[in-house]
């Protein structure tokens, strides 16, 4: 499951974003941040253009 999967399902705390992200960075895959994570374009721009709190906040808009 994807982090954002996991994070709707109330399987783990917005937070673990961080080890998400450095799981990724440890990987040799050509996958995608996003994509690794779950996220969707516009779930993406959020969280690049805004901040974790905002993406935090429209996620928790989809439980």
């Amino acid at each position: 499951m994807t982090f954002k999967e996991k994070y709707l399902a109330g399987e783990i705390q917005f937070e673990e974003i961080d080890d998400y992200i450095e799981e990724w960075n440890k990987n040799t895959t050509s996958q995608t941040l996003a994509g690794f994570l779950g996220l969707n374009g516009e779930e993406e721009d959020i969280w690049i253009e805004d901040s974790d709190e905002a993406l935090k906040e429209y996620l928790d808009k989809e439980k």
